[in-house]
């Protein structure tokens, strides 16, 4: 009977020192606030548009935004090098805001399609 009682003691001894030590180091809990949302892309190809993103990546990242959040989306199309050794490249540059997602998405519709008929002409 006598262990039981130690062993019920240490366990409890235990148990209320774990939770003291506890209390004295709360944590404090940080909010993280999204301002001005951009999403950049840097392509080389026309097979490098059509693996980097879709619609519906975009519109997964806009419905995770806030609301009333302004966005802006961009895309840079790299291109050959010229007769001058430097590089050609187009961008493209949208802003808006998450309360206009369907008009944000239809503009980088076609900002995307843009990209790639650079590439096609090419």
């Amino acid at each position: 009977m006598k262990t039981a009682f130690t062993i019920l003691f240490l366990f409890l001894a235990t148990i209320s020192v774990a939770q003291s030590q506890n209390s004295h180091h709360s944590k404090k809990i940080q909010v993280t606030k999204v301002t001005d949302f951009k999403i950049s892309v840097v392509v080389n190809s026309l097979n490098e548009i059509k693996r980097t993103f879709t619609m519906n990546d975009i519109k997964d990242i806009l419905n995770d935004l806030p609301e009333n959040e302004n966005v802006s989306f961009e895309m840079i199309c790299n291109g050959k090098e010229m007769s001058d050794n430097k590089k050609s490249s187009v961008s493209y540059k949208v802003m808006g805001n998450v309360d206009d997602r369907r008009g944000f998405l239809k503009t980088i519709e076609k900002v995307r399609q843009g990209a790639i008929n650079y590439y096609k002409s090419k």
